[in-house]
């Protein structure tokens, strides 16, 4: 694994990470807002239950799809 290896976002996992969690908290961000966990396979049930008993979670992509869809956005325009 090298330095730029995205890795899980479970406390104290150094794990690889695989999926991307795609969430907001609707009393602090727009609706269309998405912060992202990573998760390695061992975690991502656990961190999607944690978003989704909170009512966060909005979506749940594998890394390498999240990674294709963000590469295909037109770059956003400075004022």
């Amino acid at each position: 694994m090298s330095d730029e290896t995205p890795i899980c976002s479970a406390k104290a996992c150094r794990a690889a990470a695989v999926w991307v969690l795609a969430w907001n908290n609707p009393k602090i961000h727009t609706p269309e807002r998405r912060k992202t966990w990573l998760a390695c396979e061992e975690h991502r049930e656990h961190l999607s239950q944690f978003l989704g008993v909170r009512g966060f979670l909005k979506d749940v992509v594998l890394l390498t799809e999240w990674e294709r869809s963000e590469q295909s956005q037109p770059p956003t325009q400075q004022p």
